[in-house]
């Protein structure tokens, strides 16, 4: 059942059917002065038998073509003529075949990849967004859409998320190995010393400003029979040298306990890999982590945290993170504006991703035409398609009259001369 799927007429669709009324009434005059010159010539010989005789060929022409060109919207003089009224009947294989007709024609990988190439998308890109306006527009474009994204993001959907789809997903990893050749990444590049660097200055200064707390926690664990003032003398010495021994380790490099550290990690990291029972060990502690009901309460209070630190950041227009990416974006411009061979990789991986688009989704874009056409109403699209195209058909109406007219004269001609 076909359903009227088009938009109502706008301004721009009045102007058409203003032109093409002016083009109708224009071949109607044309084939009415052929006629009246038919009229006023008949039975005249000399030189109005040639005017006879183009205008008896012109009317000819003229009502040819008023039944060709009208053949194709609806039956001439409403009469149910056979392959008449053609756009109404067959207005889905036309479809198809316009449907056809692009895939075969535009759609190609060839055709796609010359029109890229002779685009320069990258070039043209990097030359706009060269201006820091252009640049700004675009951050500003898309801190709008992330803003959107991350309002329309429910606490409850990443919660369930994680909860569903995630963990039991993690659960079900091996995180030894996982665990282990990143341990050995790490100690390779030495990338654990700042952490402890970290750790070490933390810890000294937290001994230097917390002596009573740290002289309370140790005295807690002298015996009962012990006097105070030997306690008192003990855990102030504690203090000391605890104090001492982890200014040794931050101010020396090679430190024993920084090599003793480093020899447990590089065992911790072949256990890992190896050991069954270090293993085993790991996957228990992994299961009891991500299985603890805090451990989902604590991850979605840092996303939450994060989620709204991003989303000020974004509402800032003068803030460092749109400054900073506008400056990223101007800079990246810059850098493909002068980089030839980035621009090729650029423009190639921009057709290969339109070639991909096209062979996984072309046949579902083009058959729109398809379907579009079979939900029209078929006398309401032969009307719309008229609108467009119709002025334009009736140059051969007016063609028709005047080549009709010149070939009749030329008829008369060989006629009166030869016989």
């Amino acid at each position: 059942m076909s359903l009227s799927m088009i938009l109502p007429e706008g301004a721009a669709d009045a102007e058409r059917r203003r032109r093409l009324r002016r083009m109708r009434s224009l071949a109607v005059a044309l084939l009415l002065f052929a006629a009246l010159v038919y009229l006023v010539t008949l039975d005249q010989g000399g030189f109005w038998g040639y005017v006879n005789a183009g205008a008896e060929a012109s009317m000819v022409g003229a009502i040819a073509d008023w039944f060709a060109v009208t053949a194709l919207f609806k039956h001439p003089l409403g009469l149910p003529i056979p392959h008449t009224a053609l756009i109404p009947r067959r207005k889905d294989e036309l479809g198809k075949s316009l449907e056809d007709f692009v895939q075969e024609n535009f759609l190609q990988e060839a055709v796609i990849r010359d029109r890229l190439a002779v685009a320069r998308i990258s070039a043209r890109a990097a030359v706009w967004l060269r201006e820091p306006q252009n640049a700004a527009r675009v951050v500003a474009e898309g801190s709008s859409i992330l803003t959107l994204a991350l309002n329309r993001l429910r606490d409850t959907d990443v919660e369930a998320l994680v909860a569903e789809v995630l963990i039991p997903r993690l659960v079900e990893e091996p995180i030894s190995p996982i665990a282990g050749n990143l341990l050995n990444e790490i100690l390779r590049d030495d990338a654990h010393h700042g952490l402890v660097d970290l750790a070490l200055e933390e810890g000294h200064h937290w001994l230097v400003h917390n002596q009573e707390t740290f002289t309370e926690v140790v005295g807690e664990r002298a015996p009962w029979w012990s006097p105070d003032r030997l306690n008192e003398v003990v855990t102030e010495r504690l203090h000391l040298e605890a104090v001492r021994w982890i200014a040794d380790i931050r101010a020396d490099p090679h430190h024993r306990a920084r090599e003793a550290l480093d020899s447990l990690l590089r065992q911790l990291a072949a256990d890992l890999l190896a050991e069954p029972r270090t293993q085993e060990r790991a996957e228990r502690l992994k299961v009891r982590l991500f299985e603890h009901p805090q451990f989902l309460a604590s991850g979605m209070a840092v996303f939450d945290a994060m989620k709204q630190a991003l989303l000020d950041a974004l509402a800032d227009d003068g803030g460092p993170l749109r400054e900073r990416a506008t400056a990223e974006l101007v800079r990246f411009a810059d850098r493909v504006a002068a980089d030839e061979p980035l621009r090729t990789r650029l423009d190639s991986w921009a057709a290969d991703a339109a070639v991909f688009a096209v062979r996984r989704y072309g046949g579902e874009l083009t058959a729109v035409i398809t379907h579009t056409v079979q939900r029209w109403d078929g006398r309401e699209a032969a009307q719309r398609i008229e609108l467009h195209v119709g002025r334009d058909l009736q140059f051969i109406r007016i063609n028709g009259t005047i080549v009709g007219g010149l070939v009749g004269v030329a008829i008369h001609a060989i006629s009166t001369t030869v016989l």
